[in-house]
């Protein structure tokens, strides 16, 4: 289940642990210490819902873009 982000999240992070924003608006978690990324919070192992399933203009009407916990982009 993802969860919406919010201070505590952030306070939650590991010493070692940053964030970062996508031009999309995904939340995705940096590991400086091991040098590697992720969309899961490295405490909960829940992905941050932040608004980046929105409808593109190119899809056609009543469809939406997506994405897993992972990060693989679907379409329903």
């Amino acid at each position: 289940m993802a969860a919406d982000l919010n201070l505590e999240w952030i306070c939650s992070l590991p010493r070692s642990w940053t964030y970062g924003i996508t031009r999309g608006g995904r939340v995705f978690f940096i590991n400086e210490e091991a040098k590697s990324t992720t969309w899961l919070h490295p405490v909960t192992g829940e992905a941050v819902v932040t608004g980046h399933r929105r409808q593109s203009a190119d899809l056609p009407t009543g469809w939406e873009e997506a994405y897993t916990f992972e990060g693989a982009r679907y379409y329903i």
